[in-house]
């Protein structure tokens, strides 16, 4: 049998947009030969849902699109994911389910067992787990099909389980020669990687092949980089669609023969593309057309504004420089020189009078104190002020330009530097901001040479670099990345790394100290397998013992 696997990028609460792509997707395998045709999770609705299955109009119109789909879509079969009733009087009232669309009809569901509770899952807060599963039948194969999570509980692949139960092992156990897997499977660095080692463990120890169709696009803070995936008995890839971007792919039940599509490789590639999918999704999907970009000429607003770019075109962002009274010439002239570099609209506006009338305002409440990170902010809040109400003249959505180690230690200026509705690169470290200009430039006459080569600065006092206040990135990135991602005590990151004790407590302090300005900040594009947001939940109030 030819099996297609249709790698779609659906919209959350969409459902005539996605039921017009999976019944576009559908006829053309069809025309094509396939007999079967696999979407994504939850493809009906778009995950993640989140609260929206608390409605019931949400669940009825999800129903009433799936029977539209199988009627538009006969002759063909379909496996998609819907959210359907949960069959049980007490806990949640609906479940992610499966269904396999034939002659107009839901001919079969199955629904998830295991249900995500960690980094940025919630899915017992949403959906009921099934209490069992079964196969199907399909020519001559007896179907495993599962969903997302149900594959991921290999006890022969994980040196920890999270669940007592192996949905895969119990279907194969039943019979089970073929595991269709529908995903909703979100993109981080190394994920892709490890999604098919995992797979592959699967084949191998079960000597059955697995295929495994998995969502692409931006879904507010998440990018699903599709990837998808078919491997035979022995692990070996058999067909495999792209990366970031949808596609359709075909395979062979019997000769196990497939396409195999080109993906983009490496780390430093695959974050610029799915910071690229992310925001132009985000903005899509919110309605917006344009963006504004305050450019400081330094290397993160630089960054932000070639994504936007390449996201929605050049003639749909507005770059905006906002000199103030300690900007250097240099940086006003690598702010005109990147939007020329790109093509964009670039606009100059001075802060001087508006951080002058605010001095003047405050004279004389602040008599008698120094001047301190006060007068700075309120640079930095003034420059807040243009880009927002450029925002509601023109209807575009402001991008912030904070990377991920200034939020980790709160460098950054709530209602200043922090405004926007994006936060683009919260997400990328200092670091790899500087690896992905590189690869930008390696490409194109992007980012001004002299951005890249310039001590960083906020630029919001005479002589003032980013080491006055911080240690070296190099440095701060690798005590975030230990602390942040991976939990680790002051002590141990010191020991591993040779650092300084007390500057890795400093930092740590500094993290912590900072939650109740991530709390407020934009939603940001994740990359990493732990970013700020609703994938780490801290209290804002509590104490840090380091």
């Amino acid at each position: 049998m030819k099996i297609a696997l249709g790698q779609i990028n659906p919209t959350v609460g969409d459902f005539s947009g996605n039921a017009a792509k999976m019944i576009e997707f559908s006829r053309r395998a069809q025309a094509s030969g396939a007999s079967l045709i696999l979407f994504p999770e939850l493809a009906v609705c778009g995950y993640p849902p989140r609260d929206l299955v608390e409605r019931p109009s949400f669940v009825a119109r999800n129903r009433e699109t799936a029977e539209q789909i199988a009627e538009a879509t006969r002759g063909m079969k379909v496996i998609c994911g819907l959210v359907t009733p949960a069959q049980s009087e007490t806990g949640k009232s609906v479940m992610n389910s499966a269904a396999l669309l034939q002659e107009g009809k839901i001919a079969f569901l199955q629904s998830k067992m295991l249900l995500p509770t960690y980094d940025v899952f919630d899915e017992m807060r949403n959906f009921a787990p099934a209490k069992g599963q079964s196969l199907f039948s399909l020519n001559n194969d007896h179907v495993a099909l599962t969903i997302c999570e149900d594959a991921w509980n290999d006890k022969l692949f994980w040196p920890k389980r999270l669940y007592t139960v192996d949905p895969i092992e119990k279907l194969i156990t039943a019979g089970g020669n073929l595991v269709l897997n529908i995903s909703a499977s979100p993109f981080w660095i190394g994920k892709r990687e490890l999604r098919r080692d995992m797979l592959a463990s699967i084949a191998r120890q079960h000597k059955v092949p697995v295929a495994m169709v998995n969502q692409v696009g931006g879904n507010d803070s998440l990018v699903f980089d599709g990837s998808s995936i078919v491997l035979n008995a022995e692990g070996d890839i058999i067909a495999q669609g792209r990366s970031f971007e949808e596609d359709l792919i075909y395979f062979d039940s019997e000769s196990l023969a497939g396409d195999v599509h080109e993906q983009i490789e490496g780390d430093v590639a695959s974050v610029y593309a799915a910071l690229v999918l992310g925001t132009r999704d985000y903005m899509r999907k919110c309605g917006f057309q344009k963006a504004i970009v305050g450019l400081s000429g330094g290397i993160d607003s630089a960054l932000t504004a070639v994504i936007a770019v390449d996201a929605v075109g050049a003639e749909n962002v507005i770059g905006v420089g906002m000199p103030g009274p300690y900007s250097s010439p240099g940086s006003i002239e690598d702010a005109r020189a990147l939007a020329e570099n790109l093509d964009i609209r670039f606009e100059l506006l001075s802060i001087n009078c508006a951080y002058e009338a605010y001095r003047a305002t405050l004279q004389g409440v602040f008599a008698g104190t120094k001047e301190n990170e006060t007068e700075e902010n309120i640079q930095s809040r003034a420059r807040g002020t243009l880009l927002m109400a450029l925002s509601n003249k023109f209807g575009a959505i402001v991008l912030s330009t904070g990377n991920k180690s200034e939020l980790g230690v709160g460098y950054c200026t709530l209602y200043g530097d922090m405004v926007g509705g994006l936060a683009v690169i919260s997400d990328v470290p200092k670091t790899l901001v500087y690896r992905l200009s590189r690869y930008v430039n390696s490409g194109r006459r992007a980012i001004p040479e002299s951005t890249l080569e310039k001590p960083p600065s906020a630029e919001l006092r005479a002589n003032q670099k980013d080491s006055d206040s911080l240690p070296p990135y190099e440095v701060l990135d690798a005590v975030l990345e230990d602390y942040v991602e991976d939990a680790r005590s002051a002590e141990r990151i010191a020991a591993d790394h040779g650092f300084d004790l007390e500057l890795v407590r400093r930092v740590i302090r500094m993290v912590d100290r900072a939650e109740y300005k991530r709390q407020q900040a934009a939603p940001g594009i994740k990359i990493s397998p732990k970013a700020f947001g609703y994938g780490r939940r801290f209290p804002i109030a509590a104490k840090s013992e380091v």
